[in-house]
């Protein structure tokens, strides 16, 4: 029963690895929700970091690392941390940005451009940083958000394996639901440490993606205006 559940295993890996092989490093998506399964939050976060701690010292171990090295034997608990609890914490739902509103009592109605904002996160086919700014507009339907919230908002969906096409997507309709308006945009200029520390290794290259709703994506105008206030020309 053992070797079946051993060769069962191998198998799972081996049709997982030649899946991979077959998209290579082709820029695959799937939906606009993060991939997770129902009980991705059973388990607490303790449990997450002492059960990856665990396995990372392994991963460490199979590389041929010494872990009796005072330098290396604190790692494998401080990547637990850093995934569960910083880099990778905004798959869990209760780190939501609650998102306040206020009424617009100066009856500013124009646009209102946030840009600039540092975008951290990490690329879901290689687990290795993606990095750079996000700039984002919003036309008042009668409230506001606290500036402050926009950038946590950004932030928590930042805070997971991501793809920057979804990435945009997630940012952008959380803040039409967030906001009660369509009138929103959002664009992404980020570099990708799977292009450039590995595969075809381009330091320069950079990715740009958007999300227009409302009038942004109707009218050309308010577009036009949005990438002037940014300096990207349209």
């Amino acid at each position: 029963m053992k070797q079946k559940e051993t060769l069962l295993n191998t198998m799972g890996i081996n049709i997982a690895r030649a899946s991979a092989e077959d998209i290579g490093d082709e820029h695959v998506g799937t939906s606009l929700e993060t991939p997770l399964r129902e009980d991705a939050f059973e388990m607490d976060d303790e449990l997450k970091v002492e059960l990856i701690e665990k396995h990372f010292r392994e991963i460490m171990h199979i590389m041929g690392l010494d872990l009796t090295d005072d330098s290396l034997k604190g790692t494998p608990h401080r990547v637990a941390k850093m995934y569960v609890k910083e880099v990778f914490s905004g798959l869990n739902p209760k780190n939501k940005p609650v998102a306040k509103l206020f009424e617009n009592k100066y009856k500013y109605n124009e646009m209102l451009v946030e840009k600039d904002i540092t975008v951290h996160s990490h690329c879901e086919h290689h687990f290795v940083p993606i990095y750079g700014k996000a700039h984002v507009a919003y036309i008042s339907n009668g409230n506001v958000i606290g500036l402050s919230k926009i950038n946590r908002i950004v932030q928590y969906f930042a805070q997971r394996p991501q793809v920057q096409e979804r990435l945009t997507m997630q940012i952008g309709n959380e803040l039409k639901e967030a906001l009660g308006t369509d009138d929103v945009a959002v664009i992404i200029d980020a570099y990708h440490m799977c292009v450039s520390s590995r595969g075809v290794k381009d330091t320069q290259s950079s990715t740009v993606t958007s999300f227009y709703s409302g009038k942004f994506e109707k009218d050309e105008q308010s577009r036009t205006e949005f990438m002037q206030y940014i300096s990207l020309e349209k």
